[in-house]
């Protein structure tokens, strides 16, 4: 059994627009996503954060490396990376990862989704849908 501590979502884009598209960052830079706030009461551990995160992409030149990661106040902990083409039948995905950080230690936690292209000459347009979402156990181990 576990029991919720707490729980927080955000959809800052609700749907594919390319009319509302922004260019994805070139690393080192950044491009944020998504923020939400995650509250651990005292006497709460063990205990794990389940993340998900949805981000809607279009290839626009090249093939894009995509690196999205996910911090907590700050700390990076969890990446992962994807390639985004720009030509032929593969020009927009909904690229969706889950990530889990376990204990977590008590107070409130600010968690964040970014996105960075690390891949020279190409470009890749954050398009929509963009959701975050965040849930707070505690577990028995």
């Amino acid at each position: 059994m576990v029991r919720i501590l707490d729980k927080a979502a955000v959809q800052p884009r609700r749907r594919f627009n390319l009319a509302n598209s922004f260019i994805i960052r070139r690393s080192p830079a950044r491009s944020r996503l998504a923020t939400i706030t995650i509250r651990i009461p005292v006497n709460s551990q063990p205990n794990r954060v389940d993340l998900v995160a949805t981000v809607g992409v279009r290839g626009v030149t090249g093939i894009a490396q995509i690196l999205f990661r996910i911090f907590r106040d700050g700390i990076e902990i969890f990446n992962t990376q994807q390639g985004i083409e720009s030509a032929g039948s593969e020009q927009n995905y909904a690229v969706t990862f889950q990530a889990e950080d376990r204990n977590v230690r008590a107070g409130t936690h600010v968690y964040t989704v970014t996105a960075e292209n690390r891949t020279a000459n190409t470009r890749a347009d954050v398009v929509g849908p963009v959701s975050f979402s965040g849930l707070a156990v505690k577990t028995r181990t």
